[in-house]
């Protein structure tokens, strides 16, 4: 029985790649107008987008211990090995309530084989580690290989990204008033990126072109062997965009293989519309 791979919606995959991969996932829960929403099956991306437009601020909370219950039970009544790749838990519960699921479920079925990996990772970046993982299951690895691969992944991912108007960071208490309104002010783009599964600035750059010159300057600096590896970038409704990174780093790294996926509601909700980030390894892909 191969392994089952489980996700969560903030790895902002889309519903052809879970099909494709067989990829169990979850949704966090995206609040607006004092109502909850699952992410990506009752709310989607481009709806909250939208609503940010307006002036609407949203708020997002975590998948509870008893869905991930639910679902571990399933597998664990089937005896199907299975990992869970969780997005950040510097930036979510999602992986706390998890363990404390596995705990309780593992309790009733000792045999279960069920590990869970703190990626540290967010967005797309997480997305690619669940993608291999599941390229693995298909080719029938076993649980420990598919885990300590992925885990490697994860630890090597790097994550750099800026938003369009700082005013959805100050929203989501990520920068102050003072900071969101000067820096809209002067045109001024963050440059951030994920340590340790939490969200740092690195710098700050003045206008769009020259923030994502400075991207890719940054992904040189960071990382190694981009033609054998999958680069993905990210978007917060901002395709056009998007693709013009893709191209750029097709045309400076002689990149063969960059996906593109949106931003989901769990994290656009907090980075706001026009965000645009890019993940790629700073290691040798094994």
């Amino acid at each position: 029985m191969n392994v089952q791979i489980i996700a969560d919606s903030a790895s902002d995959l889309t519903s052809e790649d879970y099909e494709k991969y067989n990829i169990e996932h979850v949704s966090l829960t995206v609040i607006m107008d004092g109502k909850n929403y699952l992410d990506g099956k009752e709310i989607s991306a481009k709806t909250v987008y939208d609503e940010m437009r307006n002036g609407k601020t949203l708020k997002t909370s975590q998948v509870a211990p008893e869905d991930f219950k639910k679902l571990f039970t399933t597998y664990a009544k089937k005896g199907q090995p299975s990992l869970y790749i969780a997005f950040s838990s510097e930036l979510s519960g999602t992986y706390q309530s998890a363990t404390i699921a596995a705990q309780e479920v593992q309790e009733a079925y000792p045999d279960w084989q069920l590990k869970i990996i703190d990626t540290k990772c967010a967005s797309f970046g997480g997305g690619l580690v669940v993608l291999k993982a599941a390229q693995l299951a298909q080719e029938n690895k076993s649980l420990e290989e598919i885990t300590a691969t992925a885990q490697y992944y994860a630890d090597h991912m790097e994550h750099i990204f800026t938003v369009d108007d700082l005013e959805y960071l100050y929203r989501g208490g990520r920068v102050s008033k003072s900071a969101a309104f000067i820096g809209t002010l002067l045109k001024i783009k963050p440059v951030l990126h994920v340590d340790d599964g939490k969200l740092v600035p690195i710098e700050k750059v003045r206008g769009s072109k020259k923030v994502f010159q400075r991207m890719l300057d940054i992904m040189e600096e960071r990382g190694t062997d981009f033609k054998n590896q999958t680069i993905g970038i990210s978007h917060g409704d901002a395709l056009e965009t998007a693709n013009q990174l893709a191209e750029m780093i097709k045309t400076r790294f002689k990149v063969k293989d960059v996906q593109i996926r949106m931003v989901g509601s769990t994290i656009g909700a907090h980075s706001g519309p026009g965000t645009i980030a890019l993940f790629f390894s700073n290691s040798k892909i094994q």
